[in-house]
């Protein structure tokens, strides 16, 4: 076997981690995270999208936590005025909350508190965005993946139907949301803390040094998926002044899908790119192609995201869908027992079973060449982690994400599979009338959509396509591009 991860091709770094655990859904992240800044020595450090001073990070628990997250870190503050919080948000996603009084109000509490030093990150070109969502505590414990400790964010993993808990800080209850990280401990959150104090320079000019030695408990109460396990950081950066360009996660998405044996298992948030649909279709043209399931949101969170979004997933799956191998392409989106839709935030791809990538990077232009990005991933095929049995974990914890949707239990999965079915067969098995995961379908667009799709307006792949995206290539054109480049470089390998 082997590994799809490379340095200086689809990844920065590979550092070991001691103990490594995927987390799904916020109001564990949340819980999890919040005791594991309780325990810092020196520095709890965040970089970040967005965040809200007024939600509470476990609404359904009690505990000094349990208010807003303004008092928690006054309050951690309090307790350990030596210990520095450091917090870098973007800097259009964090102004937002000066629209409120109330999260004003512990901003402020916040800049006249010494320990905590909080920085706007503006330093990208317009229009990007900084996307990654990292914490690290006293650079030996991290998480890195999809949540960001903001609004609308928490949710349990059964995403009951009217959870008194899942409401907004005005009391407005909104729907479930489904969301992964990885919780690491080890030389690999020491890495993750370099990045962002790398991030910190760009955004402040400042240097973060490093903390003195100080590492950090693995929590008790909390089985880690996988021990002494080597893993990859995988980045994207647009270029900005000095600061180079990265598209690692780019090609990572790619080698990941050129490499597919069996199948692919995605939760993603958005699905635009026409470079990664132009993968997909080139491998599933193939001989013996894999399956390649993507679970995702049915309509993206916002009227903005829908517009620029929607339309162009609908052109790119049913282009897919239409040439050869394309029935062994499904998008589902999962719903809850009353028939609610879950919103997938999530970024996970799990590859035969042997490759685990979850992060904050989507399946869309913005994502893979101009917003700021970071993904980790556990590949099975690295010499430090082949024979060690992790292709098992793996297994489980994506029968595990099946399960959830489907509302059953893991067993049933297992025994679905055990029968075999594939993957697509396993979810129609499986699939109910209750909390379910149901097929995305197949619509038409309007003038207005397709024209939206077809320029992919909103959705740029760098600086240049921002400011002119009339004068690009369209969506048809790029498409046809990468299939042909595709055809000739996987029937090479």
């Amino acid at each position: 076997m082997q590994p799809i991860v490379a340095v200086g091709r689809n990844c920065w770094r590979i550092e070991r981690a001691t103990e490594a655990r995927m987390i799904v859904d916020a109001a564990d992240y949340y819980h999890i995270i919040a005791e594991a800044m309780q325990r810092a020595k020196e520095r709890i450090f965040i970089v970040g999208w967005d965040f809200d001073t007024r939600i509470s990070l476990a609404p359904d628990r009690e505990g000094s936590y349990h208010s807003s997250l303004g008092h928690f870190f006054l309050e951690l503050a309090r307790e350990k005025p030596e210990r520095q919080i450091d917090i870098l948000k973007w800097n259009f996603g964090a102004l937002k909350q000066f629209l409120s009084i109330r999260a004003t109000y512990w901003l402020f509490r916040w800049w006249i508190a010494k320990p905590i030093n909080l920085k706007f990150d503006s330093s990208h070109p317009k229009g990007c965005s900084h996307h990654q969502k990292i914490v690290v505590i006293d650079e030996s414990l991290a998480a890195c993946g999809g949540i960001d400790i903001a609004m609308r964010r928490w949710d349990t993993r059964d995403h009951k139907p009217d959870d008194e808990c899942r409401t907004t800080p005005n009391g407005k209850p909104y729907d479930p949301w489904h969301d992964v990280t990885m919780l690491l401990r080890g030389d690999i959150a020491g890495a993750l803390g370099d990045l962002g104090r790398e991030r910190w320079k760009v955004a402040t000019t400042a240097d973060l040094d490093p903390v003195r030695e100080a590492e950090d408990d693995w929590p008790e109460d909390l089985d880690p998926h996988f021990k002494d396990v080597d893993v990859a950081i995988a980045r994207t950066r647009a270029e900005y002044d000095d600061v180079e360009e990265v598209r690692e996660n780019e090609a990572l998405v790619i080698d990941m899908i050129e490499k597919c044996e069996r199948f692919a298992y995605i939760e993603n948030q958005y699905f635009t790119s026409p470079k990664i649909a132009a993968a997909i279709c080139t491998r599933l043209s193939a001989d013996d192609p894999p399956e390649i399931v993507l679970v995702m949101p049915r309509t993206a969170d916002g009227w903005l995201e829908a517009v620029a979004m929607d339309g162009t997933r609908q052109k790119l799956m049913q282009t897919i869908q239409n040439s050869p191998g394309g029935e062994n392409f499904r998008i589902y989106v999962p719903v809850n027992a009353a028939g609610t839709d879950i919103y997938v935030h999530a970024k996970v791809a799990v590859i035969d079973d042997r490759f685990l990538r979850v992060g904050s990077a989507n399946l869309n232009n913005r994502s893979m060449g101009l917003d700021s990005e970071c993904d980790v991933i556990v590949d099975c095929g690295l010499p430090q982690n082949a024979g060690r049995g992790f292709e098992k974990t793996i297994t489980d914890l994506r029968r595990d994400l099946m399960a959830e949707h489907l509302g059953v239990d893991l067993e049933a999965v297992e025994q679905a599979e055990a029968d075999n079915r594939g993957l697509i067969a396993t979810i129609e098995a499986l699939r109910g009338q209750d909390k379910t995961l149901s097929p995305l379908a197949i619509e038409e667009l309007s003038g207005a959509e397709n024209f939206i799709a077809e320029h992919e307006l909103g959705d740029p792949e760098s600086t240049d396509d921002m400011f002119e995206p009339m004068s690009r290539k369209s969506l048809r054109q790029r498409w046809r591009e990468t299939r042909t480049s595709f055809r000739r470089r996987f029937r090479s390998s």
